[in-house]
């Protein structure tokens, strides 16, 4: 049996097993380099370890982690909410809507899809039962909008393809996500607001309009946030690194100051929470490192790209096989995975047919957002079917048509790469041809 095969078949079975995939990636790629290599070639393990996780972008993903955690305990959701409300109005739908458009403003936040659905959940779920909307029509909308984070710059998911991906800057991939990512709310909007009609939830006479004025006022400092960012990185005034540390600063001051809901106790928690989340996070990214260098090194990616390519040489056949492929991925892994998993097999295909990278990395992060609430392994849904107190399985067909709604934007970025390299290129970044 070549080492190829045993890499990957180890891989594989420690995944069946139950393993958690970062012991997972390591295991096979050891088994890589002993079959394939030589046993005293398993002491470079712990350089490729370090290697991996020695990169200055990845000091923001701890950063956004953290930030993603302070918005959503400092109160900021329930602002914009109140915001949103004063500006759609009781009508039918309208809190549907509500939801999807402050989970896209989140996502400008937190740049996590877990921290925006839970969120959003605490504050939207409640107020949607009482207006007559089933909880788990509303827990898969939440999650599915949710999923959007990983759109939206910051996004945790694109620092970590700029990583894996050789050549692309991240603030261009950062401009890419953007329409793409409100494309993705639209196509979440539209289904949303239909079958609220259609059902007659949320009569328009069913609630008060919160004064705008008042709440928009409220909503200036977390409205804000994402203009800092964005800003921020257009104008150069930072990076995005020194963004993550921006945005935590910015935060921890409105939390504290302006919303007044942390205090030293939750701010201790919230360190704690993030440090646990990074944590796993850095060890999946460290092992993934053995598994990336035994698949370069004994040329299993490159083989395994010519297995695809065999499978037709048609490029767009292969791109739409490739987007099947991560979104089944994108139902059992999670973001991180998939990226350190499936990246390093694509890049000779990206190379081969010409494909821009930042567009590559953007119909990737769209796929991966879907699986974010597809069963079986939904990380959004998981959450804010907790918060909703409800069964998984009673939001699997409501869950299926935000799939496929978001699916269909999902296939305009592919045929239109311009939904997403239009903006980056008029900011002047670095995207490549198009």
């Amino acid at each position: 049996m070549s080492p190829d095969l045993i890499m990957l078949l180890v891989f594989v079975v420690m995944m069946l097993m139950g393993v958690p995939v970062a012991f997972a990636l390591g295991l096979g790629g050891a088994a890589g380099i002993v079959v394939g290599l030589s046993p005293d070639m398993l002491a470079t393990l712990g350089t490729n370890t370090y290697n991996s996780i020695a990169k200055y972008p990845l000091i923001a993903i701890p950063l956004f982690i953290l930030t993603g955690l302070i918005f959503e305990r400092a109160g900021v959701a329930a602002s914009l909410v109140r915001f949103a409300q004063s500006l759609i109005g009781p009508r039918h739908g309208g809190l549907a809507l509500v939801a999807v458009i402050v989970c896209l403003i989140m996502g400008g936040m937190s740049g996590s899809g877990p921290a925006d659905a839970a969120a959003v959940a605490m504050v939207m779920l409640p107020s949607m039962t009482k207006a007559g909307y089933p909880k788990p029509f509303s827990a898969s909308l939440i999650a599915a909008s949710a999923s959007t984070a990983i759109l939206i710059p910051p996004s945790i998911a694109l620092i970590l393809y700029s990583v894996v991906m050789p050549g692309v800057d991240l603030r261009a991939l950062f401009a890419a996500g953007l329409f793409p990512g409100i494309l993705a709310g639209l196509s979440l909007l539209i289904p949303a607001w239909w079958m609220a009609k259609r059902h007659g939830w949320e009569h328009p006479d069913s609630g008060e309009r919160p004064p705008i004025k008042e709440s928009f006022i409220q909503a200036i400092p977390a409205l804000f946030a994402p203009v800092l960012i964005l800003g921020g990185l257009r104008s150069g005034l930072f990076t995005p690194t020194e963004a993550a540390v921006v945005a935590v600063t910015y935060g921890f001051l409105i939390g504290v100051f302006v919303y007044k809901q942390l205090n030293f106790k939750a701010i201790g928690a919230l360190m704690t929470d993030a440090a646990r989340i990074s944590g796993v996070v850095m060890i999946i990214i460290s092992l993934a490192g053995i598994f990336a260098w035994a698949g370069t090194t004994l040329g299993t990616f490159n083989s395994l790209a010519n297995v695809l390519l065999s499978l037709s040489d048609n490029s767009w056949v292969l791109l739409l096989l490739i987007m099947l492929l991560v979104l089944i991925a994108g139902m059992f892994l999670d973001a991180v995975s998939i990226y350190l998993i499936i990246t390093p097999i694509l890049i000779p295909l990206v190379n081969h047919f010409g494909w821009n990278p930042v567009w590559f990395g953007i119909l990737l992060a769209m796929n991966i957002a879907i699986g974010q609430f597809t069963p079986p392994v939904a990380v959004n849904l998981m959450v804010t079917t907790k918060v909703a107190e409800i069964g998984l399985e009673r939001t699997f067909l409501w869950a299926l048509l935000f799939m496929v709604t978001m699916f269909v934007s999902l296939l305009l970025v592919m045929l239109i790469p311009g939904i997403a390299l239009w903006l980056p290129d008029k900011l002047g970044f670095v995207v490549g041809p198009w």
